[in-house]
């Protein structure tokens, strides 16, 4: 068995720390809140100060509880999320620009004529959602100076001194050849980011440095993507198999291999991970709001609190639909403007009509992500693993399974994300080991089964689209 591993999960609304074993076990976890601050005309920002006070808060806070020691420390990250810093003294120049922010949005529309281009490069699609647009915004109206990087970048720079990037993080910024995983001149031009000191890109298994902000000196390892992370630890390792986490956002993944195919259906490609050299590709779609369109009803005081949601929830929405774009629409819509929407309610729709109608839209939207995945397989998925704070909701999970049509499969912790990092910084403590090895088995902590037909589910879901395009009209 190997010595336990402290994993650092920096999210978009806190940040997360986990102690664990060689087997898999947790040992202690701290949370530190953070709230980003959704700013007029699409601006998110958080305090990159913030942010990097709280991965060392946190991660002290779980060695002191779990009072063993640890073999490394490994750092999952946001994604997309970036900033402006100084290289020499790592002080940050701008706020960090959250993977939400959309004020890159005028920036992409110059750049239209290249889109198919970029897809074809890169996997993905030219959108905001991206690093690099964003990174050009910054140059263009917050500062020329320092360096422009995602956040993990300058996290792992403030610990350790590396200059680095893993494989999963750079494949998301629009920036990298999706074949060769490389820095791509031509993107960097189109851009207008030539000329940009750029991070060595690494694997997830590599020790990057060693650092000792948490008191004891640790080995850096580890690095990798927060879906990603997610997408490991739920053993997603055989093309088709596939997770979706339920966080500020839901987040679906499905493991291709080492084959990059390119989606026909709106959905990106990315990089799931380089482990023991070998690269491995994930399709995705995303959904810009899923807890945070929970904390939007409990701030409308629909529901009290979160944790209320099921209680608040009507058995039937009652014709009520939701269409929960409360920051647009991801894929495959791409819609920036894509706007919220509640229809079908007469004066007997309550809130907890309202409520139902909620989730289900958020199940709707994954489901769509799921029948997309499925057409680009040339394959139906056959059951999806899920993470994430709202799969606490028996509500949601249930109409997961009901609409999507197959069995919905709940990861029995909280922490997938920061067990996927801590098993890449096993990989890196350990040469000899295997990624399913690292990785380790696990049971469902409750598995959904599908209720409705065929026939209600292809019902609600062909109303719901109509739905969309009312509101995408």
């Amino acid at each position: 068995m190997s010595e336990p591993l402290l994993a650092i999960d920096q999210g978009t609304s806190g940040t997360k720390a986990v102690v664990v074993d060689g087997r898999g076990a947790v040992l202690a976890t701290a949370e530190i809140a953070l709230r980003p601050e959704y700013l007029p005309g699409g601006g998110v920002e958080q305090d990159p100060e913030a942010m990097f006070q709280s991965v060392v808060t946190a991660g002290r806070q779980a060695l002191a509880q779990a009072g063993v020691p640890v073999a490394a420390v490994a750092l999952a990250n946001q994604g997309e999320t970036v900033l402006a810093w100084d290289r020499a003294t790592g002080r940050p120049l701008t706020p960090a620009i959250v993977w939400q922010d959309r004020r890159a949005e005028s920036l992409c529309a110059t750049l239209a004529d290249h889109s198919d281009d970029v897809a074809h490069r890169t996997g993905l699609v030219l959108d905001p959602y991206f690093s690099a647009p964003k990174m050009a915004w910054v140059r263009a109206n917050l500062t020329p100076d320092g360096v422009v990087t995602t956040t993990d970048t300058w996290l792992v720079h403030r610990l350790c001194g590396a200059f680095v990037t893993d494989a999963s993080t750079a494949s998301r910024s629009l920036l990298t050849g999706l074949d060769a995983v490389t820095w791509d001149d031509d993107l960097l031009a189109l851009f207008g980011l030539s000329g940009e000191a750029l991070p060595d890109i690494v694997g997830s298994d590599e020790i990057v440095g060693h650092t000792d902000v948490f008191g004891p000196t640790l080995p850096v390892a580890g690095l990798i993507v927060d879906q990603q992370a997610a997408l490991l630890a739920e053993s997603c390792l055989d093309p088709g198999s596939a997770k979706c986490t339920y966080g500020t956002g839901a987040f679906l993944l499905a493991q291709l291999g080492a084959e990059p195919v390119r989606s026909r259906w709106g959905l990106t490609t990315s990089v799931a991970w380089r482990l023991r050299d070998r690269v491995s590709y994930c399709a995705d779609g995303q959904v810009y709001t899923a807890a945070s369109a929970v904390r939007w009803a409990v701030d409308l005081g629909l529901v009290p609190s979160a944790a209320e949601i099921d209680s608040v929830a009507a058995e039937s929405s009652d014709g009520v639909l939701c269409v929960p774009a409360l920051a647009g629409l991801a894929a495959p819509w791409w819609n920036s403007a894509a706007t919220a929407s509640f229809t079908g309610m007469t004066l007997s729709s309550g809130r907890g009509q309202l409520v139902r109608a909620l989730l289900e839209g958020i199940a709707a939207q994954v489901t769509a992500l799921t029948d997309l995945v499925s057409a680009d397989l040339g394959r139906p998925l056959t059951r999806l693993r899920v993470d994430g704070g709202l799969t606490r909701s028996a509500v949601l999970m249930q109409a997961q399974a009901d609409l999507a049509r197959m069995p919905v499969d709940v990861y029995p912790s909280l922490h997938a994300t920061a067990l996927g990092a801590a098993a890449c910084a096993r990989l890196a403590c350990d040469a000899d080991l295997a990624v399913a090895d690292a990785v380790g088995p696990w049971e469902a902590q409750h598995t959904y089964q599908p209720r409705w037909s065929a026939d209600r589910a292809a019902d609600f879901l062909g109303r719901w689209r109509g739905a969309v395009e009312e509101t995408t009209s």
